[in-house]
C-alpha cells in the first residue's frame, strides 16, 4: 500500500509541519503493516471498518494509550478522506469506527515562582552556551512559542523598534509576538555575543550550536530538562511545559482568551480553552479557603 501521494499532499497543500508528516506515515505504515500481517491485505480498498477496530484491540492490548490511539485513528480519518474524494475507495469504513474515550488532562505547568528563581538564581556558567542556554529558556517562556519556531528564529524576524517577533507557526502560519523592554535589552546582548563567537549576520540561525551549527530539537530539549530540573518537580520538563506554563500564568492573571490564542497561534479557541482549567482549580482553593459557607461546609 503506497501513501507518497498523501504523504506529498500533506507536505505541500496542508503544509504541515516536517515532525506532524513524519508521525502521519509512522502511523499508517504501522497500521498497514498490521493489516499485511494479520488479514493478508495488499490494497487499501480491502480495508474495512472491522480490520481498523482489530487494530484498535491490540494497541489497547499493547497499552497504548487512548490519547495516542485516537491521534492514530485522525491519521487513517484524515487518509481515507483524501482517498474517498479522489475516489480511490468507494466508501470509507472510519465512518463505523468508534474512537476510545479519553479523561481530560490538565496541561502540566511550572509555578510562575519556580521561573523567577530560574532566571534570578540560577548560574547559567559562562561563555557563548551559556548565554544562549539562558536565552533559550527565557524567550521560550516570555513568548510560549514552540520549540520548532524557536529554532527557525533569525534575527531579522525580531523587530526591536516595535518590539515583537516574527514567527512561523504551524501551517506556515505567521504571527507577531510582543515582548517587552528588558527581554529587548537581553536579546541584544545575545546577538552581540552571537556575532562576536561566530560573525554571522541577521539571516543566519538565531541559537547557534557550539560548532557554529543550527540548533537541533533534541538539544532544545536537553537543556530544557537540564535548567528545569534545578527548580522544579514536574515530570514532564520540556520546552512545551515552558509554552503551557506561558499561556497559564497569562490566564492566571486575567489575559483574555482569544488574545491568548492569539499569541500561542492555536486555530481555535477549544484548544486555548484548556488554560483556563488551572486557573479555574485556583479560584476554588481561593473559594474554599476565604468564603465563609465554603469554610462552613468544610469544618
Amino acid at each position: 500500500m503506497d501513501n507518497t501521494v498523501f504523504i506529498k499532499y500533506l507536505e505541500l497543500e496542508k503544509r504541515f509541519s516536517s515532525h506532524t508528516v513524519v508521525a502521519y506515515k509512522n502511523d499508517l505504515d504501522q497500521f498497514f503493516a498490521y493489516t499485511k500481517e494479520t488479514y493478508s491485505l495488499t490494497s487499501i480498498s480491502e480495508v474495512r471498518h472491522f480490520h481498523i477496530r482489530a487494530w484498535v484491540v491490540e494497541l489497547m492490548q499493547n497499552k497504548i494509550t487512548p490519547r495516542s490511539i485516537n491521534r492514530k485513528l485522525s491519521t487513517l480519518k484524515t487518509y481515507f478522506k483524501f482517498l474517498k474524494k479522489r475516489k480511490q475507495v468507494q466508501d470509507n469504513p472510519m465512518l463505523k469506527v468508534i474512537a476510545p474515550k479519553v479523561g481530560k488532562r490538565l496541561p502540566v505547568v511550572v509555578k510562575a515562582i519556580e521561573l523567577s528563581e530560574l532566571f534570578e538564581k540560577i548560574n547559567f556558567g559562562e561563555g557563548y552556551s551559556a548565554v544562549r542556554d539562558e536565552m533559550v529558556m527565557e524567550l521560550l517562556y516570555a513568548t510560549g512559542m514552540r520549540r520548532s519556531e524557536l529554532i527557525n528564529l533569525t534575527p531579522n524576524h525580531i523587530d526591536f523598534f516595535n518590539r515583537h517577533i516574527k514567527v512561523l507557526g504551524k501551517g506556515n502560519k505567521e504571527r507577531l509576538i510582543p515582548f517587552a523592554k528588558p527581554l529587548a535589552d537581553r536579546l541584544n546582548n545575545y546577538i552581540s555575543v552571537r556575532e562576536d563567537e561566530f560573525g554571522l549576520g541577521a539571516t543566519a540561525p538565531l541559537f547557534l550550536t557550539g560548532k557554529g551549527k543550527k540548533l537541533y530539537p533534541k538539544l532544545v530539549y536537553n537543556l530544557v530538562k537540564k535548567y528545569l530540573s534545578q527548580v522544579t518537580t514536574v515530570e514532564q520538563r520540556s520546552p512545551h511545559v515552558l509554552r503551557h506554563s506561558f499561556a497559564t500564568h497569562l490566564s492566571d492573571n486575567g489575559a483574555d482568551l482569544n488574545a491568548i490564542k492569539e499569541l500561542l497561534g492555536h486555530s481555535s479557541l477549544a484548544a486555548t480553552q484548556v488554560y483556563t482549567h488551572n486557573s479555574i482549580e485556583k479560584l476554588k482553593k481561593v473559594y474554599q479557603q476565604a468564603h465563609p459557607k465554603a469554610k462552613k461546609k468544610s469544618e
